[in-house]
């Protein structure tokens, strides 16, 4: 039996004791938080676990494995760091950390250690995801021309990083695994409405070496809660609702040709194809659950994660350059 403790018991924490208390293999020994009410929340749902507000103390349990992080991300870091010199195994929610090089040195150390690390990019778990990237890796689509992604909503407003920060994660890593590449460079525009140095609404761009690009849109300042992605290819499109029951992708036979000879203008002209619709049958398996479980298999058989600290250290450096494109008012910056 492998225990773990959470730390950070607030708005995701619960979700994780939860699914990593289901799996068979694994106990979640304690809870740790500063706020003694979600603890006694946490206590009243699962009386078996301990609860503490002592991190020190947790870290000194020698029958804990490893540990869950879901604190603000300003925490990430010096709570990972610690862990792993405890040489604790560690899971830590998006983003990784709020720098390059803290994720860096967390990579090395977890490295040097023989210990798991693993970032909660909790989407690239979903079985839509999963689809997607199948589909886009059989040919289906044709060649990705565009990627377009809107994850808006009303707060839940953060007070130590911006809306690029809390929610562009999600995206940026839903990309990168679906494409299975880094961008070149990234812009990134924004505006900050309620509190005056926290962007709550950005728009940022991934550019490509071929040529392709994607917008990301986040938003804390929607009137309605939006979880859509489009993928357009030469081929076909395809559109990702995250927030559909059932029919998360439906992919569309859709596409722009164009001719290719033509002596004048007049005789050139563009041909729209317009075709079916289908959407792929897809399991109802909880993403967060197949994490919490992949997670647990890393630290028993050292397999390598789907989210590794690599991974979060990808997105980690798009949105570090994201940040710099925002205070120089949008322009291009390389990664």
């Amino acid at each position: 039996m492998h225990n773990v403790a959470v730390i950070g018991c607030g708005y995701w924490g619960p979700n994780l004791i939860r699914n990593f208390q289901n799996i068979k293999e694994c106990c979640v020994k304690t809870v740790c938080d500063k706020n003694l009410e979600r603890l006694k929340y946490i206590k009243s749902i699962h009386n078996d676990i301990e609860v503490c507000i002592d991190y020190d103390e947790v870290l000194r349990d020698d029958t804990i494995g490893s540990i869950i992080i879901a604190t603000p991300v300003r925490f990430h870091y010096q709570m990972g760091i610690k862990a792993l010199n405890y040489g604790k195994n560690v899971f830590i929610e998006k983003p990784l950390a709020t720098s390059v090089l803290e994720c860096q040195d967390l990579i090395e150390k977890a490295e040097n250690e023989n210990l798991v690390l693993v970032v909660g990019h909790t989407f690239i778990y979903s079985q839509a995801v999963i689809k997607i990237k199948e589909i886009i890796s059989s040919g289906e689509l044709g060649d990705i021309q565009y990627i377009g992604a809107r994850r808006l909503n009303l707060g839940l407003f953060q007070t130590d990083i911006n809306v690029a920060w809390d929610l562009a994660p999600h995206d940026i890593s839903i990309i990168l695994y679906t494409l299975g590449k880094m961008p070149i460079s990234v812009n990134c525009q924004g505006k900050a409405h309620i509190h005056p140095k926290i962007e709550d609404v950005t728009n940022m761009t991934l550019n490509y070496e071929n040529g392709g690009f994607a917008c990301i849109q986040s938003s804390w300042l929607d009137p309605n809660k939006t979880r859509e992605m489009t993928f357009v290819g030469t081929k076909k499109m395809l559109v990702f609702n995250d927030l559909e029951p059932l029919e998360k992708i439906k992919i569309y036979d859709k596409r722009v040709e164009c001719p290719n000879y033509y002596d004048s203008y007049e005789e050139f002209h563009y041909s729209y194809h317009y075709g079916d619709m289908y959407s792929p049958y897809l399991n109802q398996t909880e993403p967060l659950r197949i994490e919490a479980q992949k997670f647990v298999e890393c630290v028993q058989y050292r397999k390598e994660s789907e989210s590794s600290g690599r991974d979060g250290l990808n997105v980690v450096r798009v949105l570090e350059a994201a940040s710099k494109s925002l205070k120089e008012g949008g322009g291009r910056v390389l990664i």
